[in-house]
């Protein structure tokens, strides 16, 4: 165990990326603002939003003091902009249950608007450096190829994964909070679902799926995400078009984004429900 711990600290503390919500002077709203943004979403992308978000409301009481409406027109084109409105109520509930301080305890944060399991955890240990499980994709498919075997996880997280990856973390709450996020740049920079560089990796001496013969996954077909004419892309037209502009929109044109009307329609009232829309007149729309 200490060896599989020695191998991947030592390779993070040489190869980590320098990312502003890791630096030693983040805040922990700099933390909780990255792992709301970087939910299904690239790096790459989330870098400048996560900036000028944070230049915007770098407090969660700045956030929650500005409309919903100015929190989705800032989310831009990061896609899932429901996180913005999670993100939001998240804020304003840390305002009025934690006096503005994002709090370090695990249900104390799963507790808030759009958090769960995950979200609770990661926050608790990179910001707050508290010993917890942290199991997002990256980290599951490391440990599941160098301690498991196994390509790919599960596409759900099971009891007996879980317990293997509590089995694994350190004793030192800072030192399992520095093996979870090791695991995660891991998964991201080396052992990579498709290409995974084995050559590069720290664990490979030690790699049950490499000994193995990197046996192919044999399990459920793995889904495969699709956008094209989609609800998403069709939201995200409609939802565009109205963030981009100065002030209301008319239908007409919403109706430009999208040909098919009967398709056209539900998103919209999708987006009204969602609350990430508002309709400000007989056929007007704006943000909330």
């Amino acid at each position: 165990m200490e060896a599989l711990h020695a191998a991947v600290l030592g390779w993070y503390d040489e190869f980590a990326r320098d990312l502003p919500w890791r630096r030693t002077e983040a805040s922990a709203w700099s933390v909780m603002v990255s792992e709301f943004m970087l939910q299904q979403t690239p790096v790459a992308r989330v870098l400048p939003v996560h900036a000028a978000w944070l230049e915007a409301w770098p407090t969660p009481a700045d956030l929650a003091a500005a409309s919903t409406g100015e929190a989705v027109r800032a989310w831009g084109r990061l896609g899932y902009p429901r996180r913005a409105l999670r993100l939001h109520a998240a804020a304003t509930a840390i305002v009025e249950r934690h006096g503005g301080e994002v709090p370090a305890s695990y249900d104390d944060l799963l507790a808030l608007p759009g958090v769960g399991d995950y979200t609770a955890a990661a926050i608790a240990s990179f910001a707050h450096a508290r010993r917890h499980v942290v199991l997002d994709t990256n980290v599951r498919r490391v440990i599941g190829r160098a301690v498991a075997g196994v390509e790919h996880p599960a596409r759900s997280v099971n009891r007996a994964e879980r317990d293997l990856a509590a089995s694994l973390l350190p004793e030192e709450a800072p030192v399992a909070a520095t093996w979870n996020v090791g695991l995660m740049e891991l998964g991201a920079l080396v052992c990579t679902a498709t290409s995974p560089a084995c050559p590069r990796c720290p664990l490979a001496e030690r790699c049950a799926w490499v000994a193995a013969g990197r046996p192919a996954y044999d399990g459920p077909p793995r889904p495969v995400q699709t956008y094209a004419g989609t609800d998403r892309q069709c939201r995200g037209r409609l939802l565009g078009a109205v963030r981009d502009a100065d002030g209301p929109v008319p239908a007409s044109t919403l109706e430009a984004q999208w040909a098919d009307a009967t398709q056209r329609e539900r998103c919209l009232a999708s987006l009204l429900a969602d609350g990430l829309l508002a309709r400000v007149g007989p056929t007007t729309y704006a943000l909330p």
